[in-house]
């Protein structure tokens, strides 16, 4: 078999999402989108449906499958519907939903449920995604509240750059949608992973626990407030080949890198293709055996090259933590100019192990 493997700690999922909860107080989401940030959406709920408020997932469709594995708890719809007709299955299956647009109110407005929805109202703080903006939000909930389609209605909003601290935009958002749902009754949502960790004005009666779930801290260095959270998915292969090169080689496609002295190179199997980010080359760290190392030369579709050179005991069959305990999945993403979230959601040909 071949030896990358993705191991998915579902203990530590349940420690990161108890350690949210305690955080933020209230009622928490984890958010399942994206099967799982890619750690099998299906398999993690099942692991946090006894301490679970609930969970989230982009669209009915990852609603469905979540339905299908035997999940009974409550599912909220984050990008609400993309048609009407989407409605029937909602109400069939006991889904919540996201209002964010006109046309989504207009939907809810126009529909003939048997029984009214659980809507959550989006309003557009000052990210520019989605939501209605504050001059238009308390017409919008009106709207909900006189047609008789909203169970309740759950105020809710989403930051742009709560994952700087440091910056004030989250404390004006805060404002703004404190402005704008001012009188209005109901439930509200405002923190996600990073408002739930360093954020306390944010958390209110509905957390929304992403990335944090699966242990990669939204924060940037030098802010220990995710330091607690535990890495639920960890990537590693082994070496099945070595080999030996003198100084001023090149190693791998392009000629990248050149030893600048004799170099032990290990070769392990994994890649691109295995949604490893081929951006994260020469100097993305690694582990060996325990024992932090380097890739060197240029990660391939499915092999990777590792500098062994500092490892005499390391060889044939050792083991390498591409991202995990050792090496954190953080680390990897700035290598590669990009984040954990798409990090751990593009590992696909790897053998997943839970544990």
């Amino acid at each position: 078999m071949r030896p990358l493997i993705a191991a998915i700690r579902t203990q530590y999922l349940r420690d990161n999402y108890l350690l949210a909860k305690r955080q933020h107080g209230g009622r928490v989401l984890a958010v399942l989108k994206a099967n799982g940030y890619g750690h099998d959406a299906a398999r993690c709920a099942q692991a946090l449906v006894d301490v679970a408020d609930g969970f989230a997932v982009a669209c009915l469709e990852e609603a469905l499958q979540l339905r299908a594995a035997g999940v009974s708890a409550p599912i909220l719809l984050l990008e609400g519907v993309f048609e009407a007709v989407e409605l029937t299955e909602v109400e069939r299956h006991r889904l919540w939903l996201v209002v964010q647009s006109e046309e989504q109110l207009r939907m809810l407005e126009e529909a003939q449920p048997a029984a009214p929805f659980r809507v959550w109202l989006m309003l557009d703080s000052g990210m520019h995604r989605e939501g209605f903006l504050p001059r238009h939000y308390r017409a919008a909930w009106e709207r909900l509240q006189a047609s008789g389609k909203a169970e309740s209605i759950v105020k809710m909003t989403h930051f742009a750059r709560a994952d700087e601290p440091t910056v004030p935009m989250t404390l004006a958002q805060i404002e703004t949608f404190d402005a704008a749902t001012a009188g209005l009754p109901g439930e509200e949502s405002v923190a996600n992973s990073a408002g739930i960790l360093c954020h306390p004005r944010s958390r209110r009666d509905w957390g929304r626990a992403g990335i944090l779930l699966y242990g990669a801290s939204p924060l940037p260095a030098g802010f220990p407030q995710g330091d607690a959270l535990k890495p639920v998915m960890r990537l590693s292969s082994r070496i099945f080949g070595v080999r030996e090169l003198a100084a001023g080689e090149p190693i791998g496609y392009g000629n990248n890198f050149v030893t600048d002295r004799p170099t032990r190179v290990g070769l392990i199997a994994g890649g691109y293709a295995d949604g490893y980010p081929r951006l994260a080359s020469s100097g993305s760290p690694v582990a060996v055996d325990g024992r932090r190392s380097r890739i060197i030369g240029r990660v391939s579709m499915d092999m990777i090259t590792v500098d062994l050179s500092d490892l005499p005991a390391a060889g044939i069959g050792s083991e390498v933590e591409l991202w995990g305990d050792t090496v954190s999945v953080n680390e990897v993403a700035a290598a590669a100019g990009s984040i954990a979230y798409e990090l751990l959601c593009n590992i696909k040909r790897a053998h997943f192990m839970f544990e």
